[in-house]
């Protein structure tokens, strides 16, 4: 799917806020308000939701804080006022409604790997060599086709980021 989203690199977010070098992963953290957001009404996670990057993925050109799309600002329903796309992990990770970025040494712990961590790992990616646990990731029906096809590697970006993965076991790095 390609989605027109307006936003910055999260890499100049990073730069302008200097962490220190200690820094390894980037935690955001979503708004909680069961008022706006019946759904976290429901104990089905524990929120607010959490997600993390590492710094490397965090610091890739691709990696986006999204404040709109199709030229407008950014509706609710579509995570207003921030939310975070990584597009060779879309449908793995991108928080929405962020409104706490943190710089951490250690793993964040995040909502869907406490949530299954059997199923959802930090290194979480679209895989089509490796299926999830509960479905396969080898073949996907995108918006407006009816047939399926084969699942690109990376979302098709593998060119782009695939050296993010260098020295990894994607069968056990999830």
């Amino acid at each position: 799917m390609v989605v027109p989203w307006l936003g910055i690199p999260l890499v100049e977010v990073i730069d302008g806020l200097q962490p220190t070098g200690k820094a390894r992963y980037v935690e955001f953290t979503t708004l909680l308000d069961p008022s706006q957001m019946p759904g976290q009404r429901q104990r089905v996670l524990d929120w607010p939701y959490v997600e993390g990057l590492r710094m490397d993925e965090a610091r890739h050109p691709l990696t986006l804080l999204v404040t709109g799309v199709y030229g407008k600002a950014l509706p609710n329903q579509n995570g207003a006022p921030i939310r975070l796309v990584i597009p060779w992990k879309y449908g793995f990770k991108g928080g929405k409604s962020i409104v706490k970025i943190r710089f951490t040494e250690k793993q964040p712990r995040t909502t869907w790997n406490l949530a299954a961590p059997s199923e959802y790992g930090l290194y979480a990616n679209v895989n089509p060599e490796v299926d999830h646990p509960r479905w396969s990731q080898a073949r996907e029906r995108r918006i407006g086709e009816f047939f399926k096809r084969k699942t690109l590697m990376f979302n098709g970006y593998a060119h782009e980021v695939g050296s993010l993965s260098a020295g990894l076991d994607l069968r056990t790095n999830y």
